[in-house]
């Protein structure tokens, strides 16, 4: 094995400590009398628990009301009643993979029918306040000051008399979300389920105007079940009696498991059609702002929510669906192709959503930058880096060099995933730990820089590589930050220092002098010639939200601010 307590010296710490301002207690006396956002986004991280709230999860697996009581509770103590949520007109979406993508596509066309949207959505890539989006952006600054001061003061008045409980992070952002979209008085709220979906904290809501469901497959195991049936039957769980829900196509297990539930529930389920049934002959093929075969599917199911919404809102400039008589799937209606309008088709084309399936230039440098974090998600990607790759570097003037940069969290199956990426034919590898200032304050340095190595090993093992029993230092003065083997991997300490090293200076983005990395050692210099000398460099960013959300916070700054 790797000996890895060489790189892992628990007394190594690669950025500054916290600054004494943010040491303080969002409790004490000395906050400051005017809170910034930035105090709101220091204050919001004391919550950030996730890996006590997920031993949560699991222990009220089996009593799910027990979670969802909690929710009500804290909502109710932030001056919220469960009842409010109704006037929000929510379209709940869940899935394991295209959920975020399906959301993104109806919130589009719906704020091209001119209705004022509300979108809550996670993870956050660059900012927290990605996740909270009215109009498709990203909600203020200044209101998202206001409006997280008014929950957590609320919170936190009533926290004595509770036990001393406060919501966890991802609890607390839901509660404020659905407090932002009330106060800002939105036409139509678009809610993404956090994990699973009868257990979410998302499903506190009653009456939703429609649900939809993407495509499944394994995640988050040890919270939904180690099967796909089990996994479906977590995702029906935000059916509610009455209320239209739709899917995509599912495996057999997994769709059988979706109808039971929806008949138990008194749900009537519907199966979308494929994309191509919505055109008519003669017209040109859907076009989709979200690039990949796989955005087909997103594209149909939300055509089918944004439908469903517009029926129920106003009738006007929408088409009346046929009778859904067809049977598509094991017993279940297939939903009517109907034809889409010039605004459903606008918005499907005009959709953006970062960090899937993007491609940024700069200069002779393209990024690919993908958050595929599933088997599922990164055969998907797979897919879209050798399509879109191929095609670019049948277009490029001089050579060209594939880099893969992967990093992968939580209980993800990195070797699955670095299995599907052998066949697309890098000459560099990197892996990288997902350091940089949005990370998640439970996760040890040292356990990341552990996965970067198992990572790195997957890799060898996968392409029948000799083990080397040490691995050698990269960088100088004692400091254990990045190891190299043989094979053409490198591990480094944080997404800067991985994306400077493989741009080679190339990247005027990146070289920021403000921003000062520990240099590394001038003897590997030579790993770097093939990157030094050829023309064009493509470099695929994947395996994880969190990598994907720091690389765009350094090749996009503006994202940023």
């Amino acid at each position: 094995k790797l000996n890895k307590t060489i790189i892992l010296q628990k007394s190594v710490r690669l950025f500054a400590p916290v600054t004494p301002k943010q040491q303080t207690s969002p409790h004490s006396h000395s906050l400051p009398s005017v809170k910034t956002c930035i105090d709101a986004v220091c204050t919001l991280n004391t919550l950030q628990t996730n890996a006590n709230a997920l031993d949560q999860v699991r222990r009220e697996r089996g009593h799910p009301e027990i979670q969802l009581q909690a929710m009500r509770g804290f909502l109710q103590r932030a001056g919220l009643k469960v009842e409010e949520l109704d006037h929000l007109n929510i379209i709940h979406v869940t899935g394991t993979k295209g959920k975020g993508s399906t959301c993104a596509f109806t919130e589009q066309i719906l704020r091209n029918y001119g209705f004022r949207t509300g979108f809550y959505s996670s993870p956050h890539l660059v900012q927290v306040r990605e996740r909270i989006r009215i109009n498709g952006r990203p909600i203020g600054k200044d209101l998202f000051t206001k409006y997280f001061w008014q929950v957590y003061n609320r919170l936190e008045e009533t926290k004595d008399s509770h036990g001393g409980s406060m919501p966890a992070y991802f609890r607390f952002l839901t509660i404020l979300a659905f407090h932002a979209f009330l106060q800002e008085k939105v036409d139509v709220a678009v809610i993404e389920v956090g994990i699973g979906g009868a257990y979410d904290c998302t499903n506190i809501i009653r009456r939703p105007w429609v649900c939809g469901i993407s495509s499944l497959g394994i995640d988050h195991t040890s919270i939904l079940g180690d099967t796909i049936e089990k996994i479906a039957w977590q995702k029906g769980g935000i059916f509610k009696p009455g209320v239209p829900a739709f899917t995509v196509k599912q495996q057999v297990g997994p769709m059988t498991v979706l109808q039971q539930r929806a008949e138990e529930i008194g749900c009537p389920l519907s199966v979308c059609p494929e994309l191509g049934q919505y055109q008519s002959s003669g017209v040109e093929p859907l076009k989709l702002g979200l690039a990949g075969l796989h955005q087909h599917s997103n594209a149909s199911l939300a055509l089918q929510l944004t439908h469903s919404w517009l029926q129920r809102r106003c009738s006007t400039g929408v088409s009346e669906p046929a009778v859904p008589s067809a049977v598509a799937f094991g017993g279940l209606c297939a939903a009517p192709a109907f034809e889409p309008t010039p605004r459903m088709l606008k918005g499907l084309a005009d959709t953006k959503w970062l960090g899937r399936n993007q491609t940024l230039t700069h200069g002779s440098i393209t990024y690919f930058l993908d958050g595929a974090h599933t088997t599922r998600s990164m055969q998907a990607c797979v897919n879209w880096f050798s399509d879109a790759a191929t095609q670019r570097e049948a277009k490029a003037t001089g050579s060209v060099v594939r880099v893969l940069l992967f990093n992968a969290t939580g209980e993800r199956d990195c070797a699955a995933m670095l299995k599907l990426l052998v066949h697309c034919n890098f000459a560099l590898l990197h892996f990288v730990s997902s350091l940089t200032d949005q990370q998640n304050f439970n996760v040890s340095v040292e356990n990341m820089l552990t996965r970067c190595l198992d990572n790195q090993q997957s890799w060898r093992v996968l392409n029948g590589q000799e083990e080397k029993p040490e691995a050698e230092l990269l960088i100088g003065g004692g400091l254990p930050l990045v190891a190299e083997q043989r094979c053409a991997t490198l591990v480094f300490p944080c997404i800067l220092s991985a994306l400077r090293w493989i741009t080679q200076g190339r990247d005027p983005v990146l070289c920021d002098p403000s921003k000062q990395l520990i240099p590394v050692k001038a003897s590997v210099s030579a790993k770097a010639v093939p990157l030094r000398e050829v023309a064009n460099i493509h470099v695929l960013i994947t395996g994880s939200l969190h990598l994907v959300g720091g690389a765009l916070k350094h090749l996009e700054p503006a994202l940023a601010s």
